[in-house]
């Protein structure tokens, strides 16, 4: 037996290997391969049978492609006329649109409704002078919500890009005539193009897997998401043909539009230059004032579900109609007194999801970056997989794989929490990694070369120096974790609701004043351990994300 053999690391290798083997491969497979049922059904021959599915398709690419245009449109100008010029409330709009990432899509939702829905305070107000809104619902609510909870993924990827590139590179090309429009033309933007394809990407998977707005306000507009999650829990009872099909198509978009966009990055083999970044140019006067105004606007458009959902929260309502005005704090009360289940399972939940899905992150990236072995290679490939799967379709491969058999979890609280630690996963493993590329292995020899065991070592000298990276992990996806809808709406069972899912349900019974309690309880539930951690332990979240 070689020594790599003998290695306790490789075995370590080959127990994470087939931890995700069974928790993550095994019921994606399951879902790629129900798309033929038993009995003869195929559900590829359904799907080119009725209409429905294919309008689901191409509603959904015709969707992906026109938040990825509106998020770009807004993204990118936002993100060079914050980092190349200074006006009046720069700081204040480099860093609020950031706070969009942490609002929870369902309430995103909700709260644009709770404004231009039918009952919504702006749709009353306009009403009350003669002006009539169209219906938000179908088109216009979902590339507006989409919109204003995608942008900021486009913004932070083209503020890094252009922030990492050298305007030496931009000087040279003025030093040879070319004017500076055209400098930033033919210079800059082909060397920002990866990082802007990259992000539009990321919004493109994020509309393809979308589940809380496309339900919310798509009722007119059928959707893969919507169709797949119907096929996953009809009435008249599941449809696991049709909902491996759908799902099926939902990861072939996906993987469509990466080869797309590596094809087109790599035609062009630009990479960002590090260097010296340009000086912010100060705008004053009438230009200052206009990118200011237009920049201020952008980003309290964005922020209004925050403000929406304090003022749903302690409004009277009536069942469906919202007394605008009139102020109560009855449903945060029955929230506490009556109604807490959700908050307490939510928390636990995320709680366990959140130790397990850290903890293995750690191992498993000490084993990638540390520990190479020829096993590694599929641990770093399996543990990014994920990225490109959406919620429902996580929650219905585990529906598929542990409803019966060896390993019946169908109806517990653990199918919960191990749906939030597979849909979570590279959040621990992005963040340690980096860390970990920064930690001499010296460190680590010179302790094993003074007789500590190889374990031990991890234990006393790696992990410490990973720690900050391992919290800012441990925030991120419990931030992320306790607002998840998409896996948690397929698995959860009876009296096991989260706050994501009880928000969801009242807003389907029109419920909103309630929906704005919990909504009010779940932000806060997010926004208090990142104030924490970036405050108090000095942890820069975001640029960890991004």
């Amino acid at each position: 037996m070689s020594v790599q053999f003998r290695s306790i690391w490789f075995w370590a290798s080959a127990l994470a290997l087939a931890i995700l083997a069974v928790f993550l491969l095994y019921p994606l497979l399951n879902v790629l391969t129900g798309s033929i049922g038993s009995g003869g059904r195929n559900g590829w021959v359904t799907l080119a049978g009725d209409p429905k599915y294919f309008a689901a398709i191409v509603n959904t690419v015709v969707l992906g492609i026109a938040v990825t245009l509106t998020t770009t449109l807004i993204g990118v100008p936002l993100a060079y006329f914050t980092a190349r010029f200074d006006f009046p409330g720069k700081g204040i709009v480099a860093v609020l649109p950031l706070i969009t990432l942490v609002i929870p899509e369902v309430i995103a939702a909700q709260t644009w409704l709770m404004m231009l829905g039918n009952n919504g305070f702006i749709t009353r107000w306009l009403g009350g002078h003669g002006i009539d809104m169209p219906s938000f619902y179908g088109w216009p609510g979902l590339i507006t919500v989409m919109t204003f909870t995608y942008y900021t993924y486009t913004y932070i990827g083209t503020l890094a890009a252009i922030r990492g590139f050298d305007v030496q590179l931009e000087e040279a090309a003025q030093s040879l005539g070319t004017s500076p429009a055209q400098s930033r033309l033919k210079v800059m933007l082909p060397v920002m193009l990866p990082s802007v394809l990259a992000s539009a990407l990321l919004v493109f998977t994020l509309v393809v897997g979308n589940f809380a707005t496309a339900t919310i306000l798509g009722s007119r507009v059928p959707l893969l998401s919507v169709l797949t999650y119907q096929a996953a829990v009809a009435e008249g009872g599941s449809d696991p043909v049709m909902q491996s099909t759908l799902a099926t198509v939902s990861i072939a978009l996906v993987m469509i539009v990466l080869f797309v966009q590596r094809w087109i990055v790599a035609r062009g083999r630009h990479e960002v230059t590090q260097g010296r970044g340009a000086r912010a140019e100060r705008l004053r006067g009438l230009p200052g004032l206009a990118i200011g105004v237009s920049a201020a606007v952008l980003v309290i458009v964005s922020l209004l579900p925050l403000g929406s959902i304090v003022v749903g929260a302690f409004t009277v309502s009536r069942g469906p109609v919202m007394r605008w005005g009139e102020w109560t704090t009855a449903h945060v009360e029955r929230l506490v007194r009556i109604a807490p289940d959700p908050v307490i399972n939510t928390l636990l939940y995320s709680a366990a999801a959140t130790a397990i899905g850290i903890t293995f992150s750690a191992i498993v990236s000490y084993l990638i970056v540390k520990k190479r072995n020829i096993l590694t290679p599929a641990l770093d490939y399996l543990t990014a997989l994920p990225l490109a799967l959406s919620g429902t379709i996580i929650g219905i491969g585990l529906i598929m794989s542990f409803n019966t058999g060896f390993l019946p979890l169908t109806g517990t609280a653990s199918i919960i929490v191990l749906a939030y630690v597979v849909r979570r996963l590279p959040f621990g493993i992005r963040n340690s990694s980096s860390t970990l590329y920064n930690i001499p292995n010296s460190i680590e020899e010179a302790s094993i070369s003074l007789g500590v065991p190889p374990v031990v070592t991890f234990f006393k000298v790696v992990l410490p120096l990973m720690l900050p990276a391992v919290a800012a992990a441990a925030v991120l996806t419990w931030t992320t974790t306790v607002a998840e809808l998409s896996a948690s709406i397929i698995v959860y069972s009876g009296g096991r609701e989260t706050m994501p899912i009880q928000i969801y349900k009242l807003i389907d019974s029109n419920l909103m004043a309630p929906a704005s309690a919990y909504g009010l309880v779940l932000v806060a539930v997010i926004l208090i351990p990142i104030i924490v951690a970036t405050r108090v332990f000095k942890i820069d979240l975001f640029s960890s994300k991004s």
